[in-house]
């Protein structure tokens, strides 16, 4: 079966967070918890959600160095640090009482050393995210939300298997609550993300030393900072519960990316091929062949239906958007989305990504 483009090209550069949405009803006098809320997104959710004047946000991590810097940076009594651990269910249970809003971003998320790691994976995005689960039904928070990874769709290494587990536990939950939703979104490599290998290419090049690169085939989805916050408010927006929104996404074959870099910093070192790293893809999967059947497309998202105990035939997406084609559609990968290296170059100075 063939695979087609799911993405037009042009959506991406008419996309601003909130130009044609209002978020105000979602947020306003609501108490919102962020778990992992000390990291990259968790603070740009923070500062988006300040926006629509919440009653409060906690920030919950066991980073206590990154809370004492954000909360003092930013100097809002708006929002709170906790202190806690997602594997520690009663200190997740403690945090989450009388909280409208639960965002789990929280996890491990190098693949690479979770390879190694394995037991670790498993606290933390396993049963730390059914620690979650547990304490938000518990409490009867009204709606929480999983922040997933493309790796999670068929996945091959010990991130994405438990991040595939952390989907299949929403989905559960959601199953087993009609108080609390429990929502989930997947999307590639968030630009300039703690991680991003943006500023690592651009570090080499400048310095001009050899860049390492796994596989001149390797393609990578990513996704704007300012896309990843919209496709969570839309989430919490139109989710029924237990689905899984997915957003169109470009990708690009990370020699174009190297090679854009290249000529942005006018310094052309020489090119490694080092091989895949353990656990890693050549092309990345964001829906794949038995999710198609279950997935409705509108306007710029893709929305899985879970596959148990599950009624959406009212939900927006439902009415106005359309059931992919299965035969047209086969899969949602990033070797089938590619943007040219004009393209790519064009994305970066939109979203003004420094080099």
């Amino acid at each position: 079966m063939r695979r087609v483009k799911i993405i037009s090209i042009a959506f991406l550069f008419v996309h601003a967070l909130g130009a044609c949405e209002s978020y105000k009803p979602l947020f306003e006098n609501k108490k919102v918890l962020i778990t992992g809320g000390a990291g990259f997104l968790g603070r740009a959710l923070i500062k988006e959600i300040l926006k629509y004047n919440p009653c409060k946000i906690f920030i919950f991590s066991r980073d206590e160095v990154k809370h004492h810097l954000f909360l003092d940076k930013l100097n809002d009594e708006r929002v709170e640090g906790i202190l806690g651990d997602v594997r520690d269910y009663e200190s997740i249970k403690h945090a989450t009482r009388e909280v409208d809003i639960v965002i789990h971003a929280g996890a491990l998320k190098r693949a690479d050393m979770l390879e190694y790691h394995v037991p670790e994976a498993i606290y933390t995005n396993v049963l730390g995210t059914l620690h979650v689960a547990r304490a938000c039904l518990y409490n009867k928070v009204k709606q929480v939300l999983l922040v997933s990874t493309d790796k999670a769709c068929s996945p091959v290494n010990a991130y994405g298997g438990s991040k595939y587990m952390a989907e299949k536990i929403f989905s559960y939950f959601s199953s087993e609550s009609e108080e609390s939703k429990f929502l989930i979104v997947r999307y590639g490599n968030v630009l300039e993300s703690t991680g991003s290998v943006i500023p690592y290419f651009c570090e080499k090049i400048k310095n001009n030393q050899e860049v390492p690169l796994t596989d001149e085939k390797m393609t990578r989805f990513f996704i704007a900072k300012e896309q990843a916050l919209d496709l969570i408010f839309k989430a919490l927006k139109y989710g029924q519960g237990g689905e899984v929104f997915v957003p169109s996404l470009p990708a690009f074959k990370i020699i174009d990316l190297i090679s854009v870099l290249q000529k942005r910093l006018d310094t052309y070192p020489d090119i490694k091929a080092i091989g895949l790293r353990p656990g890693e893809k050549i092309h990345e999967i964001m829906i794949n062949h038995a999710e198609v059947p279950r997935t409705y497309k509108f306007e710029d998202l893709l929305v899985i239906m879970p596959t148990v105990r599950f009624n959406g035939d009212n939900a927006i997406y439902a009415i106005h958007g359309q059931k992919l084609d299965t035969g047209v559609f086969s899969e949602y990968s990033s070797g089938d989305c590619i943007l040219s290296c004009k393209e790519l170059d064009e994305l970066l100075k939109r979203y003004d990504i420094q080099v």
